[in-house]
C-alpha cells in the first residue's frame, strides 16, 4: 500500500515572525507573497488568534494550498 501524499507543512522556530517562517519556508518565492500565501492556508492563525499572526512553536502552518 502506497502512502498518501500529505500538504507540506513546517512549525516556527521561537520568536519567529511570519515574514522569517514565510522566508523559510517559500525562499523562490518574494517575502510578501510568501506571506500572503501561507495566510490563506492558515487562517486559522490570523483570524481566531490574538493578537492576530501570532506564532506559536506547537503551531502546524501549511505552505502549500489543500490537496484536491
Amino acid at each position: 500500500m502506497a502512502l498518501s501524499r500529505h500538504r507540506r507543512f513546517v512549525t516556527p522556530a521561537a520568536d519567529e515572525t511570519i515574514e522569517a517562517l514565510a522566508a523559510r519556508a517559500l525562499p523562490d518565492r518574494p517575502v510578501d507573497a510568501a506571506v500572503d500565501e501561507i495566510k490563506s492556508y492558515n487562517m486559522h492563525i490570523f483570524v481566531m488568534r490574538r493578537p492576530a499572526g501570532l506564532l506559536l512553536g506547537s503551531d502546524v502552518v501549511f505552505v502549500e494550498p489543500p490537496l484536491q
